[in-house]
């Protein structure tokens, strides 16, 4: 798909299809009104008809419109001018590119841009459509034997904006709101795919795919002998009951001067997760392949990264497990030590994820960071706490905590903080170890947060609980993307 951004006379333009807002009461946009000169009042006299009245996700699809160079019309309606939130302006959007699909046009120019969108300005309604273009285009096929091979209608789309000192911004915008669509579809994908295939070694294949595709990326692979060695007793605790082979995979990116520190994510990427000996209910297990979303939003951010060739040091560790139950696996009691050399008595084998993003969280200490954040879908009291809606975040430093709620607004993939402290660190304490893997039922987004924090004691540290905006259930299930945006943006912002 490409993207341009243009100055020109949508009248004259040649063009598959011209995009123009209808606002509620029938009301064209700038853009709009100049077509419906140029039509001898056509445009207006359908509204008047009663063919449209402007309200958010009607579209009316016009062909052959008289006087304009473009061979379809496409108004589209974004309801109440004082009510265009980001929401609606989504809503809008996404009913557009529904059309588009089902039209035929192999290019489009969109007048969308100088829409009054609620604190949002021109280079972000760019971004941001840009980008649902790109989301909206991915599908799964990879398990279905009939694939759908027919590429789709739509080749290029160009951007209007009323001045030429408008272009270069942008296309700047053009461009991320590409990288972060094409970011949030690979990370879709990894979730997507089921355990049996998407395996530990197989995150660690696409990590050398990915790093083949953008030869700017360095990647190491660490087996489960040499994590052995580094006496990460707490990841391996995971994989200890499963046929497949843990992997902490280690990709690099250096986009700035050595003496730089980098900037780390760390993806929690169990690639199947049945409870262990601590055995899930049956229903709805199946989503548990969905327990690699930390991970791979951190591909995809990863790549974004890389496509946008941000001027910044980067390190993303994936630390794969699949969590299984056979003779061989953890117990309730054990006793395991965590590469920082804590002890933790593991109470529960389905609170696996925090295990193995301890010994990552000690194993990114090596790069001496600048910041690092982790992302895991760590906690169903998450879901209960925030809903599907927003993140949850918890940091140990108040500046990156801040850093990070700004760039989740900003890029409309909102975080929610919580706290982390004494008083609910003191419910991870344990009689036989140095702490305890749960802490009860109370608290348990943040006691999970203050279990990770014990040992990010050298660094600004950051976590994201995704568990409820990871994937969607239900009819619409699968992988959503997120928090790529949020990832990527922050990424964006550290570069300046």
């Amino acid at each position: 798909m490409e993207f341009a951004v243009k100055h020109v006379n949508p009248i004259k333009q040649r063009t598959g299809c011209l995009i123009v807002g209808v606002t509620e009461k029938r009301r064209l946009d700038a853009v709009a009104t100049a077509v419906d000169e140029a039509a001898d009042g056509y445009l207006s006299r359908l509204l008047r008809q009663g063919d449209m009245d402007g309200r958010i996700g009607q579209t009316l699809l016009l062909p052959a419109v008289p006087g304009i160079a473009a061979d379809r019309v496409l108004l589209v309606g974004l309801g109440r001018e004082r009510d265009l939130t980001e929401r609606a302006y989504d809503k809008a959007v996404q009913a557009m590119l529904q059309t588009l699909s089902n039209c035929g046009a192999k290019d489009a120019l969109c007048c969308l841009a100088d829409a009054r969108v609620k604190g949002r300005d021109q280079a972000w309604i760019i971004r941001d459509t840009a980008q649902s273009v790109i989301h909206s285009r991915y599908r799964f096929d990879a398990c279905k034997s009939e694939k759908d091979n027919t590429p789709p209608a739509l080749k290029k789309m160009i951007f209007h904006v009323g001045a030429k000192a408008d272009v270069a911004s942008g296309e700047a915008a053009a461009d991320i709101g590409k990288a972060i669509g094409e970011g949030m579809n690979l990370a879709r994908e990894l979730g997507n795919l089921p355990g049996n295939i998407c395996t530990p070694s197989y995150l660690a294949g696409q990590a050398k795919a990915l790093q083949e595709a953008y030869p700017a990326i360095e990647l190491d692979v660490l087996d489960e002998a040499s994590m052995e060695e580094l006496g990460m007793g707490a990841l391996l605790s995971v994989s200890r009951g499963s046929e497949q082979e843990a992997r902490l995979i280690v990709m690099h990116y250096r986009g700035a001067s050595d003496d730089e520190p980098p900037h780390v994510l760390v993806g929690k990427g169990i690639t199947f997760d049945t409870g262990g000996i601590s055995l899930k209910p049956g229903a709805a297990m199946d989503e548990m392949k969905f327990d690699m979303c930390g991970a791979a939003s951190a591909f995809g951010a990863m790549q974004a990264a890389v496509a946008l060739k941000l001027p910044i040091n980067l390190v993303v560790i994936i630390a794969a497990a699949e969590n299984m139950p056979d003779g061989r696996a953890t117990k309730p009691g054990d006793v395991v030590t965590s590469m920082s050399g804590q002890t933790i008595e593991i109470l529960n084998t389905d609170a696996e994820g925090r295990l193995v993003l301890c010994d990552a969280l000690t194993y990114a200490e090596r790069y001496k960071p600048a910041s690092v954040v982790n992302m895991a879908t760590l906690t169903g009291a998450c879901i209960i706490a925030l809903g599907h809606h927003v993140h949850g975040l918890m940091s140990n430093n108040t500046g990156l905590a801040d850093q990070l709620l700004a760039a989740g607004k900003s890029a409309d993939d909102r975080a929610w903080q919580l706290p982390l402290g004494e008083e609910w660190d003191e419910q991870l304490k344990s009689n036989f170890a140095d702490m305890q893997n749960i802490g009860g039922r109370s608290a348990g987004t943040i006691t999970a947060g203050c279990f990770l924090a014990r040992f990010t004691k050298k660094y600004r540290w950051a976590h994201l609980d995704i568990a409820g905006t990871a994937w969607n259930s239900g009819d619409k299930k699968g992988a959503t993307g997120r928090p790529v945006p949020l990832l990527t943006q922050y990424l964006i912002d550290r570069a300046g």
